[in-house]
């Protein structure tokens, strides 16, 4: 690690320990030739794959399509802005511990559906006839059925 001070490339961690967050580790240095102190810290640097869509084209993750998305299923729903955010977080975490570089989309697919299983029935549907193109009420109305079923209703 370069010194902040002298830009000397030789320093020695004096100290380290786990930060408040629990994620990521603060060591304290010391430069070996101007003798200043300086933290630092460590993070994991886990990448988000990219998206292989169905049409084969890849594109980056989009974290602003992905809320746009689960927004728009979850438009007029009890819902809060702060279970929303979780969501996406776990949804994000899950993808970087995949350890890919690539997922197809239709995995990506499966865990907003996943979520919104979890947060609200009805826009689990919503986003459902759209990500499964349901061409007719009976779609519908199977997919209302394993609700129910998981439900246990």
């Amino acid at each position: 690690m370069r010194c902040p001070f002298c830009h000397a490339e030789d320093t020695k961690v004096i100290d380290s320990r786990v930060a408040s967050d629990g994620y990521s580790i603060r060591r304290r240095r010391e430069c070996n030739q101007c003798k200043e102190r300086f933290t630092t810290f460590e993070t994991v640097e886990l990448q988000i794959p990219h998206i292989i869509k169905s049409n084969g084209n890849r594109e980056a993750f989009d974290e602003q399509k992905l809320r746009q998305g689960m927004v728009r299923a979850l438009e007029k729903r009890p819902v809060s802005a702060d279970d929303l955010e979780k969501a996406i977080t776990q949804i994000i975490i899950r993808l970087q511990g995949l350890g890919e570089r690539e997922v197809p989309s239709s995995l990506l697919g499966k865990l907003v559906l996943e979520a919104l299983k979890n947060l609200d029935k009805v826009a689990y549907i919503r986003f459902a006839s759209v990500y499964m193109s349901f061409d007719d009420i009976e779609e519908f109305t199977k997919e209302i059925e394993k609700l129910r079923l998981d439900k246990g209703c």
